[in-house]
């Protein structure tokens, strides 16, 4: 009889469904574009429709956090996944910096080969850092410059307050000469009418979308501020008790079904934003505006790019300390043929 009890059992076992994966997630900006086109149909359909998961997910704003901590919430195991931009952390981790330098990347593929090449050492902060596995980068576009005054060169920045998009883009616009002033998102509209900032560091598409093209009159497209990457990372005890096939499918799926249309999507979206910033093209987006696009000479970017590699790139080595210098310098800098002194 305790034979058969244990054979039965174990019949019973085997035939029973496998249960369902609960994840609570935390997406980004839930305005914006890579919210809503892409984080929201990943986690919500795409990824339930390859397994077994069931998916609760809100923002970061919508659950009104504090945008510093955002992941070491996530670390503590307050949800299960969490994506926001990694600039957001550095105040945790200043070696986080390394991931998104201003004016390296001009394209989004120069952008996508300066994330493959920094994502050992990113996956490494997160998981020192932050008790997170890392499982995708995704960017918002270009952080361009809006400037509510009449600007048409870098040194033109001498003197103006700006507000910029994390603490790499502050000090390299203070090495500008310009003043790097810390504003949330949602209170530059404001700030740039009654002239608490003169400009403000921003996404295109997040700009045009939240009305700054009211409120800015020029428009300077090259990304002064990056490409603000958002990391998509699980809190790491979740991870690891995870079955290796539910960790294989997550990563594929994330991989096929959010990174890569995201990326796929950037550099085309630069193109249509800036076109309905300006009216220089057509805007898929709606009605097109009318900021002034100002075009920087080669030379005036030449400029602006040798302060940043001989001043502000050796500034975050220091306050970086470790091997991080030379980690960067044997991936991101031979991607972009940089390399810190």
């Amino acid at each position: 009889m305790k034979r058969t009890f244990t054979l039965l059992a174990a019949t019973t076992a085997l035939a029973a469904p496998a249960l369902a994966e609960d994840l609570s997630v935390v997406g980004s900006w839930s305005s914006l574009p890579l919210h809503k086109s892409y984080e929201a149909p990943f986690w919500t359909e795409t990824l339930p429709a390859a397994g077994d998961f069931n998916v609760e997910l809100t923002t970061h704003n919508q659950m009104g956090l504090g945008l510093s901590e955002i992941y070491p919430l996530l670390g503590q195991g307050v949800y299960d996944v969490a994506m926001t931009v990694a600039d957001y952390a550095v105040g945790d981790a200043p070696e986080l910096e390394g991931l998104d330098v201003p004016l390296l990347a001009l394209t989004a593929d120069e952008a996508r080969a300066m994330v493959d090449a920094a994502r050992p050492m990113v996956s490494d902060i997160y998981r020192a850092r932050f008790n997170a596995e890392v499982l995708a980068i995704a960017p918002y576009p270009p952080q361009v410059v809006f400037c509510n005054a009449e600007i048409g060169s870098f040194s033109d920045l001498a003197g103006l307050k700006v507000r910029a998009s994390g603490r790499m883009t502050a000090l390299f616009l203070e090495a500008l000469g310009a003043e790097g002033v810390n504003v949330s998102f949602s209170e530059v509209p404001g700030a740039l009418q009654n002239g608490v900032v003169d400009c403000a560091v921003t996404g295109a598409g997040s700009g045009y979308s939240a009305g700054w093209w009211e409120v800015s009159t020029h428009l300077l497209p090259i990304p002064l501020g990056g490409w603000d990457h958002v990391v998509t990372a699980m809190n790491a005890d979740k991870w690891d008790g995870l079955s290796a096939d539910t960790q294989a499918v997550i990563r594929t799926q994330i991989s096929q079904g959010f990174e890569e249309p995201a990326w796929a999507s950037a550099q085309d979206a630069l193109v249509n934003d800036i076109a309905c910033l300006t009216g220089n093209g057509a805007c898929p987006a709606g009605e097109a505006r009318d900021m002034t696009l100002v075009e920087i000479a080669d030379a005036d970017f030449d400029k602006a790019r040798d302060i940043l590699i001989g001043e502000v790139l050796p500034d975050w080595a220091a306050r970086a300390g470790g091997d991080w210098a030379q980690r960067w310098n044997a991936s991101v800098g031979q991607v972009v043929g940089v390399t810190i002194e």
